[in-house]
């Protein structure tokens, strides 16, 4: 069953059908989806979604696509876990780590992408198509092999090879495009009104960005339904604090949590910070930049949704803030020795951010605070060379493990 209204403007409020557009033609604002929460409200409950399958579906009452049993039955309810060591380093008692690194993927992108790819068979297309900077390929490439349509993928053409080849192996069309990210996004917003494919973050982006609100609906459900007191995401376009914040929002509009006082932080690379310079600066607008990081998922100097972010990083009284390449990498090795999880880049720029939050006072130790982790390092390996202590050479004798163990640092 559809609980969808249709679109609705995010800036003029125009309303439209339940199509694949994006754009409002009065404002030029960006859409959104509408639902009937009271009807959900009627009509779910706690053990209606405890019962259903360990997946993003569990959620479908409020998410806007049927599923179709095709695309994303193993994609979510991925691990939140206490992350006591990284708690202890930091000083924060209730710190929680919410790991994406293990989705089909590797990423939370096969979240979005589940939601796009069932709307889209649901609108009849058989080519789906994405600008991506590594993660939303390799997502778009094997959903699309799975549910037997083509895939196009466009990408900077000097993204990360792991993520070449991530996507690469599923079959699609991948097209390397000379630019960044920026380039290749306006490259497909053309093609998306000459061709009649999907572009899962282009015309149909109302639907496939509702699909990050699941990262604040399993949250909430995995902590005995109700909200953390404070989280901290990763920033590219924006969406992704933007929709979490609104997955929780949601939860409590049709009865399934207390009210969210959740205060909502976002971290960016500071080669490519423009939401987090704008709130840094108390600017009201968002400054386009040309992205220059080793955090190349959120290498976006035109955020989309910057605007949206900023008003919900200051409507719940949180933070905003950037991280070096060396804090990145720094970042990533934290997480990976205290709690045993490799992070991409984009992790490692959230568990700097987190750092720096938590020594500023701006996370109260004793805050319940989940950190959202959202791609498997095993994609960005390549920001680790000569960063780690190189193997020990030895013969293959008693003698020469005891003498390296000698020198070895505990």
């Amino acid at each position: 069953m559809s609980y969808i209204h249709g679109l609705r403007c995010r800036e003029c409020g125009a309303t439209y059908a339940e199509d694949p557009i994006y754009i409002c033609e009065d404002c030029f604002g960006p859409l959104e989806v509408v639902y009937d929460y009271e009807a959900i409200a009627r009509d779910i409950g706690r053990r209606h979604i405890m019962d259903s399958p360990l997946n993003i579906w569990r959620y479908q009452p409020l998410l806007p696509a049927q599923h179709n049993g095709t695309v994303g039955s193993d994609v979510g309810f991925t691990p939140l876990f206490h992350a006591q060591n990284l708690g202890r380093e930091l000083g924060l008692e209730r710190l929680y780590v919410k790991n994406d690194c293990v989705t089909p993927s590797y990423s939370f992108k096969d979240r979005v992408v589940s939601v796009a790819v069932t709307k889209a068979l649901e609108f009849g297309f058989d080519t789906i198509a994405c600008a991506s900077t590594g993660n939303l390929a390799n997502s778009v490439a094997a959903q699309a092999a799975r549910a037997g349509l083509r895939a196009v993928v466009f990408v900077p053409a000097d993204l990360e090879e792991a993520k070449i080849v991530a996507s690469s192996v599923y079959g699609p069309t991948v097209l390397a495009v000379d630019g960044n990210y920026d380039d290749v996004n306006r490259l497909c917003s053309i093609l998306a009104d000459q061709k009649g494919w999907a572009f899962v973050n282009v015309n149909m982006r109302p639907y496939y960005s509702e699909g990050a609100k699941t990262l604040g609906f399993e949250v909430a459900e995995q902590l005995g339904w109700c909200a953390p007191d404070h989280i901290v995401v990763p920033m590219a376009s924006g969406s992704l604090l933007v929709k979490i914040k609104k997955g929780l929002d949601e939860l409590a509009r049709v009865g399934l949590i207390d009210g969210v006082q959740t205060r909502v932080s976002g971290a960016q690379p500071a080669g490519c910070s423009p939401i987090a310079s704008a709130f840094a600066s108390d600017a009201k607008q968002v400054q386009p930049v040309v992205p220059d990081t080793v955090a190349k998922s959120l290498a976006i100097g035109v955020p989309a949704d910057g605007p949206y972010a900023l008003r919900t990083i200051r409507g719940s009284q949180g933070a905003a803030d950037a991280a070096t390449d060396d804090e990145i990498i720094e970042g990533i090795q934290l997480l990976a020795e205290t709690e045993g999880v490799l992070a991409e880049t984009a992790g490692g720029v959230t568990v700097a951010v987190l750092k720096k939050l938590a020594e500023r006072g701006t996370i109260r130790p004793d805050e319940l605070t989940v950190v959202y982790v959202t791609g498997n390092g095993l994609k960005t390996q390549v920001v680790l060379n000569g960063r780690l202590r190189a193997p020990h050479q030895v013969k293959p004798t008693i003698t020469a493990v005891e003498s390296a163990l000698t020198h070895t640092p505990a």
